[in-house]
């Protein structure tokens, strides 16, 4: 019997711990045991319920295109308490120069795609539109003979659409979802989409009005089915998204995990590996996957493999906070119909973006209640973190009622803090990440993963803790149905 020690219970180790245990079903002698230092499981997914209310404190969705979460609800059964937002009361704000504007219609990511919505908002200046515009006619930049130069967020926009664009609309964009700093961010790394839209299409705007004419061919060729739940840019649970974690748990076997128990190292042994915990306890096994943060993988990599360790150091990461705020609807005083609001670093506010999470996802709040969440820290703020709960939920509350004119008093608030929580994929995080797996692969029975890597979405960390468990699966010679190209196409 081959054994895994998983360390990390968060998202991208229950994942691997899923898939050893789907291994162990299909006959292969293998099984796991997972160690989380909290004393839950899920990391950074985590809802809480009070008083009828949901509440998401870290990721409250996926990308819907996306295929891992809609294959892993289906296997565990819960593919039908899949929730899609409320896209009839869809609608963005923007906070520019102290108003609020609405996001023009057919805007996909940093790009216009219908010329009278972006013409007539006044989220930009004329000479900032007209610039923008110039994208149409700005010669693609040259590919090298191993594809297109990696360069930053920042640099890239501001090439290609103008400076307006980048601290209008694509700054908010990515500060409020992926709590990074443009400047530094590494495209290939982030948004590699981009980098290729340019070279076969020539700028970001003919690229991205070619993806809306496809999507739209797409809906036109296979339109829901009658009684269908609509397919919307994100996804969600109807529960939350701890409904996703708390099932994936129970499928693998909460009777093999312990939680409140931090792993303090690693080492190879004469066969196999041995992992110590704080208490003393020495675990063995054939196997170890550190399925963590990468600032606490280096520590425990670093006596196996140095290389592995200081790419690892490498990677920065950035601190940030959601408060979630209840109100009566009647007090709130506000319009609920919205999505949310994004603030631009441009506009010095503490918010970086706010949720109106009742709107978006229908069964977020009890009838004639509201629930808005918003975001503070990343990386030009991380100050406000040394703040405390109670501070900080006054300074959202002080911001939404400045921003969007909320009034009435919360009847109560929810803080969730993640410190270092968002991996920052700086220039040159690929050639890091691939100096990780080739030195990994070197090492038999070690694997890494987790959202420091390949993407920090709910579906790119279960798709990491799947390929740690298939790289160490590889070694022993197992191999899974469900990795065959025909059984991975689900959705």
């Amino acid at each position: 019997m081959k054994k895994v020690i998983i360390i990390g219970g968060g998202i991208a180790g229950l994942a691997a711990a899923y898939k050893v245990a789907r291994a162990a079903e299909a006959g292969h002698e293998v099984e796991f045991t997972l160690v989380e230092k909290d004393e839950r499981l899920g990391g950074k997914i985590a809802t809480h319920y009070v008083d009828g209310f949901v509440i998401d404190g870290g990721p409250d969705c996926f990308l819907t295109e996306k295929p891992a979460i809609h294959r892993i609800a289906k296997l565990l059964g819960i593919f039908d308490d899949e929730l899609p937002t409320d896209d009839a009361r869809k609608r963005t704000y923007i906070l520019s120069r102290g108003r609020l504007h609405d996001l023009p219609d057919g805007v996909m990511m940093f790009a216009p795609t219908k010329f009278w919505p972006f013409a007539t908002t006044g989220l930009f200046s004329w000479p900032g539109k007209i610039r923008m515009g110039a994208d149409l006619f700005i010669k693609a930049k040259p590919a090298g003979p191993d594809g297109p130069a990696d360069e930053t967020l920042e640099s890239f926009v501001v090439r290609r659409m103008g400076r307006e664009c980048l601290d209008r609309l694509a700054e908010p964009l990515v500060g409020g979802v992926h709590a990074s700093d443009p400047s530094r961010m590494s495209l290939a790394a982030t948004f590699p989409r981009l980098l290729e839209m340019e070279q076969n299409y020539g700028g970001m705007i003919k690229g991205f009005y070619a993806a809306r004419k496809k999507v739209a061919e797409m809906r036109r060729k296979y339109p829901p089915k009658p009684g269908a739940k609509p397919r919307t840019f994100f996804t969600s649970f109807e529960r939350g998204m701890q409904f996703l974690t708390d099932a994936m748990a129970d499928a693998a076997g909460r009777e093999r995990m312990t939680v409140g128990a931090a792993a303090t190292s690693i080492a190879p042994a004469e066969e196999g590996w041995v992992v110590e915990l704080d208490d003393g306890t020495r675990l063995h096994a054939d196997a170890v996957i550190v399925a963590t943060e990468s600032w606490a993988a280096e520590k425990l990599i670093r006596p196996v493999d140095s290389g592995i360790a200081d790419a690892l150091a490498g990677i920065d990461h950035s601190s940030s906070a959601t408060v979630s705020l209840a109100f009566e609807e009647s007090q709130v005083g506000i319009d609920m119909n919205a999505f949310g609001v994004l603030c631009p670093l441009a506009e010095k506010r503490s918010l970086m973006a706010a949720t109106y999470s009742s709107t978006k996802w229908p069964g977020r709040a009890p009838d004639g209640r509201v629930l808005l969440r918003g975001f503070v820290g990343g990386p030009h703020n991380q100050a406000i973190m040394a703040e405390s709960d109670e501070r900080l939920a006054e300074i959202v509350l002080g911001e939404l009622r400045e921003v969007l004119g909320v009034k009435g008093d919360p009847l109560f608030a929810k803080v969730f803090r993640w410190e270092k929580g968002m991996p920052q994929y700086t220039m040159g995080h690929l050639g890091r990440v691939e100096t990780i797996e080739e030195r990994s692969a070197a090492h038999e029975g070690l694997a890494l993963a987790g959202g420091s890597y390949r993407g920090v979405g709910v579906p790119n960390c279960v798709e990491s803790g799947e390929r740690a468990v298939s790289k160490v699966l590889g070694e022993w010679g197992m191999e899974l149905a469900e990795d065959s190209e025909e059984q991975k196409r689900y959705y």
